[in-house]
């Protein structure tokens, strides 16, 4: 059953190996998180990297967390050095990536879609699931919302 609203940040441990260093519960705590699931193979995600990268920069200085994660689809996308270069190369990727081999992030998040994102709240409860190419002003619009919402609590 896919995450519903509200549901909790899933732990972001066991991936197979990290590009751009791994967040602790610490450094996320108390702070909104956005979770970029992605694939070496997925033309959307790479479509979709510039404006991703363009989320992150201007939520950045907002306190606003994004972590991304690789979801291999197939055997040969398991080769964790190709899956670094795409990273911070082609996906403009400059957070934390987790590269997930053994799909222990994708499970707990019951994720199965790339591209994907998930806007996660202060107290880190899910408030926006996003699927697809399109629709990254609505991931826009959530994380704004959460900011906002944070605020007035």
């Amino acid at each position: 059953m896919p995450l519903r609203m509200r549901a909790p940040l899933p732990s972001l441990e066991g991936a197979a190996a990290w590009a751009n260093g791994e967040p602790s519960a610490e450094q996320l705590a108390g702070l909104p998180v956005v979770v970029f699931f992605w694939s070496i193979s997925c033309y959307l995600c790479h479509e979709i990297a510039e404006p991703v990268a363009a989320l992150r920069e201007k939520f950045a200085g907002q306190g606003v967390a994004f972590v991304a994660v690789h979801q291999p689809r197939s055997p040969e996308e398991l080769d964790v050095e190709a899956v670094r270069r795409d990273a911070t190369g082609n996906m403009h990727l400059t957070q934390p990536c987790a590269i997930d081999n053994e799909h222990a992030i994708v499970s707990r998040f019951q994720n199965a879609f790339v591209p994907a994102l998930y806007v996660f709240n202060r107290k880190h409860e899910l408030r926006h699931f996003q699927a697809g190419g399109a629709g990254l002003e609505r991931v826009d619009a959530a994380i704004e919302r959460v900011l906002t919402e944070e605020q007035a609590v």
